[in-house]
């Protein structure tokens, strides 16, 4: 893959910032994770921004910030199965559960224990 704008993608926020973006993840996504900046994605992309760098789980599709320079952070949203996958499995230990009525209701009956900011990032 050479740009992520190639790929078939869907925009939530145009031009926002970090907190807003991330606000928009926990508050639209079934599962949040939460991960440091320079976290690949999808094998070629890294994610810039403020950490904690929110990604969430929206049935098939992950959403996740894309800044693109000159223009700001935006909301962007991608049918990606196998990265899902990918993401649970790699950072299960940061799952937290989403703001939504209901939201990981399975995953934190099956053992995840969702965690906080604070607890996420204790030295």
């Amino acid at each position: 893959m050479s740009c992520i704008e190639q790929m078939k993608y869907k925009l939530y926020l145009e031009r926002t910032s970090f907190k807003e973006a991330r606000a928009y993840i926990e508050k639209n996504s079934e599962e949040v994770y939460y991960v440091d900046p320079g976290y690949k994605l999808f094998k070629d992309y890294y994610l810039i921004g403020v950490p904690p760098v929110a990604i969430g789980v929206m049935g098939k599709e992950l959403l996740f910030t894309y800044v693109k320079p000159c223009h700001g952070a935006f909301v962007m949203g991608l049918d990606s199965e196998e990265e899902i996958a990918r993401l649970r499995e790699n950072e299960s230990e940061k799952v937290k559960k989403s703001l939504k009525k209901g939201g990981l209701t399975e995953k934190t009956e099956s053992g995840m224990k969702p965690v906080s900011f604070s607890e996420m990032y204790k030295k």
